[in-house]
């Protein structure tokens, strides 16, 4: 399988295709020192910078047969949704999922796998879904925090799974417009089309398992966490050195690989029984 990842900022969901056996085709990202990064670790993908001009002509230019992408994946800007901000949504200039969906429309791949913040799916999570269905996408949309792969933080995010085949493994229960869910660590998890999110039993209103942090092992000196460390402590950032500054909004803005790994490996699982 191949992939083309969009807004892939330092790479970590192309990182968790590479380990769930996924080729990384080609990718976008605006940001230079994230663009930096990729090149180091993928010098031989293209990369594309501007996502609003790429195209399946650009991408045939670049060696890219857009009949030959099978995902197209990417963690599209947050700004716009996030409780961090002013929360404006569409009207904010970096809403930049139609020009996802305009490339997805382009290329037609099997799968789509999107990443947002959690408070999209208080937000635009209608819209996408409903652009994915109108396009003859299966959509499946869910909350995970990064604590569920034992990260030493919470990170919720918002993911997206869509598959074009509808007699595919990703059948919905119930009426496909009127209720989308997806079973999680034994729990139902985020949306319907009325707008009520994450109202489930035994969770918080983020959809998170209850009281699973307080299960977590930390370090109570401020060290190494007993479990594992994916980002560095805050000894290791330092006000006011551009490059490090530059880092620490690399790794906030970028996806634990873990916490996306188990979709890859289910898409990839999926294929595998399809072509058997």
């Amino acid at each position: 399988m191949r992939s083309l990842e969009l807004f892939a900022g330092i790479g970590g969901i192309a990182l968790a295709e590479q380990m769930a056996g996924i080729e990384v085709a080609g990718l976008c990202e605006y940001a230079d020192y994230p663009r930096m990064i990729l090149k180091k670790h993928w010098p031989d993908v293209p990369l594309f910078k501007d996502v609003t001009k790429l195209d399946r002509e650009e991408l045939t230019n670049a060696g890219i047969e857009p009949g030959s992408i099978d995902i197209v994946s990417g963690g599209f800007p947050c700004q716009p949704f996030s409780i961090a901000g002013k929360r404006r949504g569409t009207k904010d200039d970096r809403d930049l999922w139609p020009e996802m969906f305009r490339i997805i429309k382009q290329i037609w791949p099997t799968w789509v796998v999107g990443e947002n913040v959690a408070n999209f799916a208080n937000m635009e999570l209608d819209r996408t879904l409903s652009d994915l269905e109108s396009a003859g996408y299966q959509a499946r949309a869910f909350v995970l925090p990064a604590c569920a792969v034992d990260a030493p933080h919470q990170r919720l995010r918002t993911f997206i799974v869509a598959h074009s085949n509808r007699k595919g493994q990703l059948q919905s229960q119930g009426t496909d417009q009127d209720q989308r869910r997806w079973a999680c660590n034994g729990s139902e998890v985020l949306a319907d089309a009325g707008g009520k999110r994450w109202q489930t039993s035994g969770h918080d209103e983020f959809g998170n398992i209850a009281n699973r942090q307080s299960k977590r092992q930390f370090s109570t000196t401020g060290g190494t966490p007993a479990k594992w460390q994916p980002e560095p402590s805050v000894g290791r950032v330092a006000d006011g050195v551009p490059n490090r500054m530059d880092r620490l909004k690399a790794l906030g803005n970028a996806v634990v690989p873990q916490q996306i790994l188990p979709i890859f490996k289910a898409i990839v699982q999926i294929e595998d029984i399809k072509n058997d």
